[in-house]
C-alpha cells in the first residue's frame, strides 16, 4: 500500500550543510523565548532587545545569498548585538529618560537601530516594507514642511529616534512584545510538531476522509493544508511543504494543472484564518484589541469553516466540468495508519487546549507545556518507533526552523513597529482616518470597500500581518467610529490583508504553485480567486450578519447566519463556476448575494 509521505519542508537547512552552530543557536533562541515564559517578569527594554539580537545572525547572515551579503552580514551582527546589548544592559537608566537622547553615544545606537530593523527586513522579505517604514520615517523627521492637514508641528530628533529606540514605543514596542513572547512561543510549536510526523498525520487524516469522494484529491489538500496552515501562519510555506504531495496527486490523477495550483493555493490561504493557532496575526489581535485570545479563536471559528466550505463547494462545482476522480484505494492510508499519525499532532494539540480551556492558562504558556509534549515525540518515528539519533535529528531540524521563523517574522514586526510609532508621534493615523470618513461621506459600506481597497494593495507589497497592523493602525479607528465593533473591524481587516495571496498583480501562493504545477500563474489566479472566492464576500457577510462571531456568547444566533451565509456562499460559489446555463448561474449568484445581505 503506498501512502503519502509529506516531505520536511525544512529539508533544505538540515541536509549536513548547516553547522553545529546554526543549530545551537537555534536551541538558544528556543531556550530563550520559552525561558520567559517560565522566569517570570522581564522589563522589555531587556528582552525585546534580546530578543532583536538573537534575530540579526538568521536574517543577515544565514539567509545571505552572496559571500558579500555575508561578510557584511557579520559585520551589522555584531554591531547590532552590541548595539541591542547597550539597550539591555542600560535598562534602568535609560527608563528615566522618557524616550529623550541626551548624548552623541545614544544618538548613533538609536538612529543605527532604525537602519538596522530597515536593513534586516530588507533581507527577510525584500523591499516593499521597508520602504514603507521609510517613507513613515521621513514624514516624522520631515512632516512639518508639508502644508495644509496632513503636515504636522515637527518633532525634535532626539525626542524622535528616543522614542522609537530607547523608549517602550518604536521598536521595543507592545508589538514586538507579542513577537517576543507569543509569536515566537507558537512558531516554536509548530517547528516542533513539523519536525516530527504531524504532517504525515495531516496527510493521512485527510486521505483517509476525503480521499474517495469525488475530487478527492483536492478535498484532501484543502483538508490537510486547513490543518498544516492552522500550525506554520504561512501560506507560502504551506504550499511548498503540502503542495509538494498534494499537486502531483491531482496531476497524476489528470485534474487540469491550473485547477491543482489553485486548490492548493486557495486552501494554503485559509491556514491564517483557520484557528486554533491562525498565525502571527491572531496574537498581534490580542495587543491591539484587549480581546483574550480564546474569544479571537471562537470568533474566527465560524468564518473560517464557511470559507473552506466554500472551497469545497467550489470544488464540486468544477467536478461538473472535469472529470475529478477520487484518490485510488491503493494510495490511501489504512485505519491503523490514521490513528497512529494521528497521534502525532492530536496529543499537542489536546493539551494545548486543555489548558487553554479548562487550566485557565495563557496561550502561551499552554503552548510552552504542548511543545514539550511535542519534544517527547520526536523520540518516535512514524512506525512509533523509538530513536535516540532520530531525535536528535528532528530536534536538530526544529531548532533550525524555529530559530529561522522566529527571526523571519520579528523582522517583519520591528519594522512594522517603526511604522506604528510614528504614526502614533505625528497623529498621522488620526488623519488618514479622518480622510477615510470624509471620503466615505462617514457611510460604513463605502468605509468598508475603502478600506478593503487599501489592504488588498498594501498586502501586494508586505507580508499579511504587517499588512493588516498598518491597515487597521489607521483605518481600524474609522471602522469602529462608524459603528462596527473593534473585533469585528479587526477580523475584517486581518482577511482582507489576505486578498494578494490569490489576487492578482502580486499573489504569493498561486506564484509558488504555479511554479510547481508548471502552468500559466495567470491561469491558475483565475481559478483561485473563483474557489476563493469567500475571501472577498466573508468578511463583508460579518459585517452584515455580526452574530457569526459571537460563538462563544450566543451560540444558537451564531449557527444559524452560519448557516444562512453557508447556503449563500455555496449559491455564488456554484453559480461562478459550474457549467450550467448562463441564466441559472446568475439566479444562484443573486439569490446567494440576496441570502448574506438582505435576509
Amino acid at each position: 500500500m503506498r501512502v503519502f509521505s509529506l516531505p520536511q519542508a525544512t529539508a533544505s537547512l538540515h541536509d549536513g550543510a548547516v553547522a553545529p552552530g546554526w543549530i545551537a543557536l537555534g536551541a538558544t533562541s528556543v531556550t530563550f523565548h520559552l525561558g520567559l515564559i517560565f522566569y517570570g517578569l522581564t522589563p522589555a527594554l531587556v528582552s525585546r532587545p534580546l530578543h532583536m539580537a538573537l534575530l540579526l545572525p538568521w536574517v543577515l547572515v544565514f539567509m545571505a545569498k552572496t559571500p558579500a551579503q555575508r561578510i557584511s552580514g557579520w559585520l551589522l551582527t555584531v554591531l547590532g548585538v552590541s548595539a541591542c546589548g547597550y539597550i539591555a544592559l542600560n535598562e534602568a537608566a535609560l527608563a528615566n529618560q522618557y524616550g529623550f537622547i541626551d548624548t552623541h553615544l545614544q544618538m548613533t545606537i538609536g538612529l543605527f537601530l532604525i537602519a538596522l530593523a530597515l536593513e534586516a527586513a530588507r533581507r527577510a522579505i525584500g523591499w516593499p516594507l521597508p520602504l514603507v517604514a521609510l517613507l513613515a520615517l521621513l514624514y516624522g523627521a520631515f512632516g512639518q514642511y508639508i502644508p495644509g492637514a496632513f503636515g504636522h508641528p515637527g518633532l525634535p530628533l532626539p525626542s524622535m529616534v528616543g522614542s522609537l529606540t530607547i523608549a517602550e514605543g518604536g521598536l521595543w514596542g507592545s508589538l514586538t512584545g507579542v513577537s517576543v513572547s507569543v509569536v515566537a512561543i507558537f512558531v516554536i510549536f509548530g517547528a516542533v510538531l513539523n519536525a516530527g510526523e504531524a504532517g504525515q498525520g495531516f496527510m493521512n487524516l485527510a486521505s483517509a476522509v476525503a480521499g474517495r469522494l469525488t475530487g478527492g484529491a483536492a478535498k484532501v489538500a484543502v483538508i490537510s493544508s486547513a490543518l498544516m496552515g492552522s500550525i506554520s501562519g504561512s501560506a507560502s510555506a504551506n504550499v511548498a511543504s503540502t503542495g509538494a504531495i498534494t499537486i502531483p496527486s491531482m496531476v497524476r490523477l489528470r485534474y487540469p494543472r491550473s485547477l491543482a495550483g489553485a486548490v492548493e493555493a486557495v486552501a494554503s490561504s485559509g491556514g491564517q484564518i483557520m484557528p486554533p493557532l491562525m498565525g502571527a496575526g491572531a496574537f498581534v489581535m490580542v495587543e491591539l484589541t484587549g480581546t483574550p485570545y480564546t474569544q479571537i479563536m471562537a470568533a474566527a471559528m465560524l468564518p473560517a469553516v464557511l470559507y473552506f466550505l466554500t472551497v469545497w463547494v467550489g470544488i464540486n462545482a468544477y467536478a461538473t466540468r472535469h472529470d475529478l476522480q477520487p484518490v485510488a484505494e491503493d494510495e490511501r492510508p489504512s485505519a491503523k495508519e490514521v490513528v497512529i499519525t494521528s497521534l502525532f499532532f492530536a496529543i499537542p494539540f489536546v493539551l494545548l487546549l486543555e489548558r487553554i480551556f479548562n487550566g485557565g492558562y495563557t496561550p502561551q504558556y499552554a503552548a510552552s507545556i504542548a511543545i514539550f509534549a511535542g519534544m517527547a515525540l520526536l523520540f518516535f518515528n512514524v512506525a512509533l518507533r523509538f530513536s535516540l539519533p532520530g531525535f536528535t535529528k528532528r530536534l536538530s531540524e526544529a531548532a533550525i526552523t524555529a530559530g529561522r521563523q522566529i527571526a523571519v517574522i520579528g523582522a517583519i514586526i520591528l519594522c512594522a513597529s517603526l511604522v506604528v510609532g510614528v504614526l502614533s508621534l505625528t497623529g498621522l493615523g488620526v488623519k488618514i482616518t479622518s480622510a477615510i470618513l470624509s471620503l466615505s461621506n462617514d457611510m460604513l459600506w463605502p468605509a468598508l470597500l475603502l478600506t478593503a481597497l487599501a489592504c488588498l494593495i498594501l498586502g501586494m507589497e508586505v507580508p499579511t500581518t504587517a499588512a493588516y497592523v498598518i491597515c487597521v493602525s489607521v483605518a481600524g479607528p474609522a471602522l469602529t467610529s462608524l459603528g462596527l465593533e473593534p473585533l469585528l473591524a479587526h477580523l475584517f481587516v486581518f482577511w482582507y490583508a489576505l486578498l494578494s495571496t490569490i489576487t492578482p498583480p502580486v499573489c504569493g501562493g498561486v506564484f509558488i504553485a504555479a511554479g510547481m504545477v508548471g502552468e500559466n500563474w495567470l491561469k491558475v489566479a483565475f481559478k483561485a480567486m473563483a474557489l476563493g472566492i469567500g475571501l472577498y464576500i466573508i468578511p463583508l457577510a460579518m459585517v452584515a450578519n455580526p452574530e457569526i462571531i459571537q460563538l462563544a456568547f450566543n451560540p444558537f444566533d451564531a449557527l444559524f447566519d452560519g448557516v444562512k451565509v453557508a447556503i449563500g456562499l455555496g449559491a455564488i460559489s456554484f453559480g461562478v463556476i459550474a457549467r450550467k446555463v448562463f441564466w441559472l448561474r446568475v439566479a444562484l449568484v443573486a439569490a446567494g448575494v440576496v441570502l448574506i445581505f438582505v435576509v
